[in-house]
């Protein structure tokens, strides 16, 4: 058999049209690199016999003269918060562990449709809630350039799969940098859209006015491509703009106007070769021409706190429907009374993040605290919005790093739970304002461990986001 390589989806469909690669060579390389790396755990399913019967289909199509999908024969891993219709979705927890899902999220019928090979579900931090991919209920997803530091999360599966080639792409959901930041930990590209630019239907909700389906892959030109297909028209998600989503091309290098926050660089808690790295490429830019300019933003210290009450308060809100009634776990006890059934199913159903956040959104939405806590937090948003929009008539692009460490050890930060939440200091802001990001995989730490600077742009500019990001892969 020849030995399958992949570098990026033009390079692959030429070999397909070739004769030189075939879509079955290409499934069991994967499912040979997902069995060698078992111990990454970065899959919680995998679905070989049916990725394989779908590439021999592909091929035979071939034959035939059939044109090819945009996606035709490409390997893609989802994450475990994706439904993808009579496969298991469980979003990482004991309660919805042995749950089937009944349909299609609209990017899998749109990935489908151009003929992709879903290869499996991918390990996460349960519901999406976390930062290092230490609280899914499959066990912790081990980062494969140090198995002992963390890969990110909560789309630390869907990171580590790309990272680990064992898929071509993946997707993630990013609700405050679950895809940007994994990204960063493992070396590879991960971009968050425009909020509206990607259907939410079919993702399991976290908190419904942040979350977003996001892409890892290895290639501005892979990423591009895959948000093509996925984005755009949706009747079933109202929030989704419904206008055709912009066709990726390149442009000639231009001289972009570029923006970094003065404390953001300058926050305490990021590592001084991060802060050196982005500051030397900053002035690397204003030697190729590009305008680059520090500029005061006074809210950074308010994004986190704004965030996590908000999402929480969305979290409460949305996780109330897993009660063991319907669907999902329930506590073998018999004879309980209602209030103590719904107490019990959710209480070993849930893990213990899950109800922190649960808690502390009850506790924020409660009469009480509703309007010192909700109504603050929703202001901070609004300010934070006005603020972005006056940036960008402006600048072209802002950029920030993408977290303030490289990935750290497993359990390091297990205990303090706000060092855990810090740690999105710098990611949060694009969910918060709605903005697309992307993390560029673009330095290495003298700890071994890579790491990566984040661009934004405004609402719905993903095109300009791109070619950005493809100019700077370059240099």
């Amino acid at each position: 058999m020849r030995l399958f390589t992949f570098h990026s989806i033009q390079d692959y469909h030429k070999a397909l049209r070739e004769g030189t690669a075939s879509c079955e060579e290409a499934v069991l390389y994967y499912l040979k690199a997902i069995d060698q790396q078992k111990d990454l755990n970065a899959f919680t399913n995998v679905y070989g016999e049916e990725a394989l019967e779908t590439a021999r289909r592909l091929d035979q199509q071939r034959k035939t003269g059939r044109p090819m999908g945009r996606l035709h024969g490409v390997v893609i891993g989802i994450k475990d918060v994706i439904a993808y219709k009579d496969h298991p979705l469980s979003a990482a927890s004991n309660i919805l562990r042995n749950y089937t899902s009944l349909y299609n999220a609209t990017v899998v019928d749109k990935m489908l449709a151009e003929e992709a090979i879903l290869i499996g579900h991918l390990n996460c931090d349960e519901f999406a809630m976390g930062s290092s991919n230490e609280n899914s209920a499959y066990g912790n997803v081990l980062n494969a350039r140090a198995k002992d530091r963390v890969p990110g999360g909560s789309s630390g599966g869907s990171a580590v799969a790309v990272q680990a080639d064992c898929c071509m792409l993946s997707l993630g959901s990013d609700t405050g940098g679950s895809v940007r930041q994994p990204a960063d930990f493992c070396g590879i590209l991960g971009l968050k859209p425009t909020y509206g630019r990607v259907s939410r239907y079919g993702l399991i909700a976290y908190a419904s006015s942040f979350d977003q389906i996001g892409i890892f892959g290895r290639t501005v030109d892979d990423v591009a491509l895959l948000l093509e297909v996925i984005a755009g028209h949706d009747d079933f998600d109202a929030t989704v703009k419904q206008e055709a989503p912009p066709v990726w091309k390149e442009v000639p290098d231009r001289k972009y106007r570029i923006a970094y926050f003065k404390e953001a660089l300058d926050h305490p808690g990021l590592d001084p070769e991060i802060r050196a790295a982005i500051l030397e490429r900053a002035e690397q830019w204003r030697r190729e021409g590009h305008t680059v300019e520090a500029i005061p933003f006074e809210l950074l210290d308010y994004i986190v706190p704004a965030y996590y009450v908000l999402t929480t308060a969305e979290a409460s809100s949305n996780l109330a429907r897993f009660d063991g009634v319907r669907y999902g776990y329930r506590t073998p006890e018999r004879g309980l009374e209602l209030t103590e059934f719904y107490m019990r199913n959710r209480s070993e159903g849930f893990g213990r993040e899950v109800k922190r956040r649960i808690l502390l959104g009850t506790f924020v939405l409660s009469a009480g605290y509703y309007d010192a806590y909700f109504t603050k937090a929703q202001q901070v948003r609004q300010l934070v919005v006005e603020r972005t929009n006056l940036i960008f008539k402006d600048f072209d692009i802002i950029i920030l790093p993408t977290a303030p460490t490289t990935a750290w050890r497993l359990g390091e930060k297990s205990d303090d739970p706000i060092a855990m939440y810090l740690a999105d200091i710098y990611t949060v802001y694009a969910n918060l304002t709605g903005i697309p990001g992307i993390s560029l995989p673009l330095f290495g730490h003298t700890n071994g461990m890579p790491f990566g600077m984040q661009a934004m742009t405004s609402r719905f500019n993903e095109l300009s986001l791109l070619q950005f990001s493809h100019q700077m892969m370059q240099q």
